[in-house]
């Protein structure tokens, strides 16, 4: 039985959609810097952007702390998904903080 979302409830989905689209955006942005500086990796050798990398996509310090390759379409589904996670707990704590006031 489908059952019609209310408003409220319709505008977290969107929020929450938002949240994953960054994620992917995030390892879109990485994927053309690796591409753009390809003759030089992303390594400790540079360690501004090494810890920005593995601070923005979850799948990389994984990927590094298991030893397991990580293709791209990996890398842009599980940043969408570990930022949708993250968009879900801002969003409901943003709405119990606004139910609070």
């Amino acid at each position: 039985m489908i059952v019609p979302g209310n408003g409220r409830s319709d505008a977290m989905k969107f929020r929450i959609f938002w949240w994953a689209f960054a994620g992917f955006l995030v390892a879109a942005g990485w994927a053309f810097y690796a591409a753009a500086t390809f003759p030089e990796v992303i390594s400790r050798a540079n360690p501004l952007v090494w810890n920005l990398a593995l601070l923005t996509q979850p799948i990389a310090w994984a990927s590094m702390h298991f030893n397991f390759p990580a293709s791209i379409y990996l890398v842009f589904a599980s940043n969408a998904i570990a930022y949708a996670l993250l968009g879900l707990i801002v969003e409901g704590l943003r709405r119990q903080l606004s139910h609070a006031t």
